[in-house]
């Protein structure tokens, strides 16, 4: 047994060391945090309530190993080792071991998820530039960040920050996006974790308005005038309206905002029409787009003329980017469905669905980021 005692003793030693790291942990400020979470979002409290629970009970079962092996750490310790059950030891230790390397991970984690459900955040796609010829193109995106973080979530107060930065795409993501110019192509609203964005692209800001039977929300209220319903973004939530659209806002009348409700909701994109034309209103074929993108680089690499829209009415199957069944007047035009049956009311055809956005993570090297400086908003008087 002489060969073991060096190994045996420092297996004692790493776990007395391990022990106390996990008691060295202290489990109340994450206790609060999380509680807090819980009040301000109670649809999350089951959640993270078992998150915490797991954490809790991971130092509840390293006191438990250590205190059912406190003999044999004993005899350990005396190198004493008649009749110890070597195999049980040493798998108490190898379990006070990865607590001590999993817990750190695991409050982490439940910190991270509680401060998500603080922010809101829109991916806009708000220019693209093919470079290149032939099999050397390259294919970008430049995306526009919108964060809006609510620090007290009973006031409504909120902050806003911006990021752009081009970022390098292969060409089937590039392809799948490219009618979406000017689209919050993934949406991640307060109260909801990063995981549980929307990934559908739609108009940017339509996601921050309240159903017309709820009035009002945070954000902003509908108001009626000359006959008709508009959304009224809050002032101190400018900001963020300005980013969204481009620094380009026009009020958005109810028809469009249920029109936007109905393809959500069968996991379609929304493009709109422009009022009196059967040109869509949003997206890289939109006529709103063109007006708040016009000094894009697609705008003047010549993205927008290439669309009959720009000089004329006309119907999508008809733009170079339509797909060949898209061109054929006796096609099915109704938009492409998620698991939908039912036929739409609008008369336009949307373009084909898409992948969910996952950009390249390296910005191109020419185009640093830029960063808006922030603002906050106090409470609405």
């Amino acid at each position: 047994m002489g060969g073991l005692e060096a190994p045996v003793a420092q297996t004692l030693q790493q776990m007395e060391r391990d022990f106390h790291a996990i008691h060295a942990l202290d489990l109340a400020p994450l206790a609060a945090t999380v509680q807090k979470a819980e009040t301000d979002w109670p649809e999350k409290k089951p959640d993270l309530e078992s998150r915490l629970a797991t954490v809790r009970g991971s130092v509840t079962q390293s006191d438990s190993l250590w205190q059912s092996t406190d003999a044999a750490r004993r005899q350990v310790a005396a190198a004493n080792y008649a009749g110890l059950d070597f195999a049980a030891w040493l798998a108490a230790a190898d379990s006070l071991k990865t607590s001590t390397a999993t817990l750190p991970a695991r409050t982490g984690e439940l910190n991270s998820l509680s401060a998500q459900l603080y922010d809101s955040w829109d991916k806009l796609l708000v220019d693209m530039e093919v470079r290149g010829i032939g099999s050397a193109r390259e294919y970008d995106q430049k995306i526009r960040t919108v964060r809006t973080h609510l620090a007290d979530v009973s006031a409504k107060t909120g902050a806003t920050t911006s990021e752009e930065k081009w970022v390098d795409v292969s060409r089937p993501t590039y392809e799948a996006m490219r009618n979406d110019l000017g689209m919050a192509i993934e949406h991640k609203p307060a109260g909801k974790y990063d995981s549980e964005s929307e990934r559908i692209a739609q108009p940017a800001g339509f996601a921050y308005m309240a159903p017309l039977a709820q009035g009002s929300n945070q954000y902003g209220h509908w108001e009626h005038r000359d006959g008709r319903d508009f959304w009224v973004f809050y002032g101190e939530y400018a900001l963020m309206r300005d980013l969204l659209f481009n620094h380009n806002y026009q009020p958005i009348e109810r028809g469009e905002w249920e029109g936007y409700r109905t393809y959500q909701s069968r996991g379609q994109s929304y493009y709109g029409q422009d009022p009196g034309a059967s040109a869509p209103k949003y997206g890289s074929q939109g006529t709103a787009t063109q007006n708040r993108y016009s000094g894009s680089t697609y705008a003047q690499s010549g993205g927008f003329r290439d669309s009959q829209y720009a000089n004329k009415p006309g119907s999508y199957r008809d733009s170079k980017y339509a797909s060949p069944m898209a061109r054929d007047p006796n096609a099915d035009h109704s938009p492409k469905r998620f698991g939908s049956s039912s036929r739409p009311e609008e008369p336009h055809a949307a373009p084909p669905p898409r992948p969910s956005y996952r950009p390249a993570p390296r910005p191109a090297p020419s185009r640093p980021p830029m960063r808006s400086p922030g603002r906050s908003f106090g409470r609405r008087h």
